[in-house]
């Protein structure tokens, strides 16, 4: 019985340790977990590249890229147009979830940079479902998180934003840039 007993509790604390390896499924109020990605040009971006910024976190399948093209445009109107929110206090980027689709990285590549271009930003690629599985992404999807300046989680939208939310969500940027 005590034999039993030792297997089982061990058992549980393998388990509990392996999964506390695979991270915290990312929710409004928490604070995201520390990542490491490189860009095209392979050079190296952690949230701490933008310390002291709002950020906008876009994770992003290549196979659903167009899906919150409308409210990236209000969210860059707002920026560059509008001027009301500044860069100073605020970066958005996105994450290319290169794992949920069939396209060649090479293509992934291309594609990226031509919406870095298109909205001034970084495009970071996460060739093995990094934040899947440490932040609790889902696969096959478009996900957006806007992260305050201490890293805590204040919006997350899995899947397409009702263009009805947009101006909600840039007010929400707005004020957290000038907390």
């Amino acid at each position: 019985m005590k034999k039993l007993l030792t297997f089982l509790v061990l058992t549980l604390l393998a388990v509990t340790v392996a999964t506390g390896q695979q991270g915290v499924k990312l929710a409004v109020g928490t604070k995201a977990p520390e990542w490491m990605f490189t860009d095209a040009d392979k050079q190296e971006f952690t949230m701490n590249t933008w310390a002291g910024k709002v950020i906008q976190v876009n994770y992003v399948d290549p196979d659903e890229s167009e899906l919150n093209e409308p409210f990236n445009e209000a969210v860059n109107k707002a920026v560059d147009k509008d001027k009301r929110i500044s860069r100073d206090y605020f970066k958005g980027f996105g994450i290319v979830d290169c794992k949920s689709t069939w396209k060649p990285n090479a293509l992934i590549r291309t594609i990226a940079g031509n919406k870095a271009k298109k909205f001034n930003t970084t495009i970071l690629f996460d060739y093995d479902a990094t934040l899947q599985k440490l932040w609790g992404m889902p696969e096959d999807n478009y996900t957006v998180a806007i992260l305050d300046k201490n890293r805590v989680c204040r919006a997350l939208y899995k899947g397409k934003i009702p263009e009805s939310e947009n101006e909600k969500i840039i007010q929400l940027i707005i004020s957290l840039t000038k907390e």
